[in-house]
């Protein structure tokens, strides 16, 4: 009898492009809170609106204390057996991009190039200019803010630096979403594994994939709104069935 982790072996082999959409249950195995469960991050400490972060010199300097102190957690982890697998099915041709919902930056630091993450929430691990987009890296900030006690300021503008995470009230990043958009709709299989799939946009997509005629799985420990509508759904841990899946196709076939 044919397992549903065959199942999804297959339906990799059998794609000629697949899109990986991950959320916070991927990094949960890496011990990285997600956002709304008990004990997820907004369960211990209340968001700070993009308007309050611009509007209200106390709410930056709370964001920055959170940066500096870790409250968050969202970053200083290693990926795990979940970001390997993506990893691998990167490396032999299967996945063409990966649209993720994380800001921890695990993706990359599985391996996988920067040019095939496509970030829809931002990055927690270096910070921006609001005004003219700089980036700028926490190293060079922490002196202003913890030894100097001020609030970071743009090194070549001037502006208000914000970290890279895209905050309750900030505009969705135009760019992001319309790869995303061109990857959901070019794919034949669009994989999602650990997300909940209830934050909009950005959850839209796997319909939308679905409704252009790419097949769909799911791999999340919770069921899903959309699970009626997956041709396979899987609730299990994503690091053994990925893991247990990539090996596969380690060595890409002609």
């Amino acid at each position: 009898m044919t397992s549903r982790r065959d199942e999804l072996a297959r339906m990799i082999d059998d794609a000629r492009r697949v899109v990986v959409f991950t959320g916070a249950g991927i990094s949960t195995e890496s011990g990285i809170p997600d956002f709304r469960s008990p004990g997820g991050v907004w369960s211990k400490m209340k968001p700070i609106y993009f308007q309050e972060f611009v509007g209200d010199e106390d709410r930056r300097r709370e964001a920055w204390t959170r940066v500096f102190n870790g409250t968050a957690g969202w970053t200083g982890r290693a990926p795990n057996a979940g970001h390997d697998a993506v990893a691998r099915l990167v490396a032999a041709g299967k996945v063409s991009s990966v649209i993720t919902q994380n800001v921890d930056n695990l993706h990359q630091d599985s391996g996988i190039p920067d040019d095939r993450v496509i970030e829809l929430h931002g990055n927690a691990s270096y910070a921006t200019c609001l005004k003219c987009g700089l980036r700028h890296e926490f190293k060079a900030l922490r002196p202003v803010f913890v030894e100097q006690g001020k609030i970071p300021t743009c090194f070549d503008c001037g502006h208000l630096v914000k970290s890279a995470t895209i905050s309750f009230g900030q505009q969705m990043p135009e760019g992001p979403m319309l790869r995303a958009e061109e990857e959901t709709l070019a794919c034949d299989l669009f994989l999602v594994l650990g997300s909940s799939l209830v934050v909009y946009p950005a959850a839209a997509f796997p319909l939308v994939a679905k409704r252009n005629g790419a097949a769909l799985a799911i791999v999340n420990r919770e069921a899903t709104d959309v699970d009626p509508h997956a041709d396979l759904v899987l609730h299990d841990e994503i690091g053994p069935v990925m893991s247990a899946i990539a090996p596969v196709f380690d060595t890409p076939r002609l």
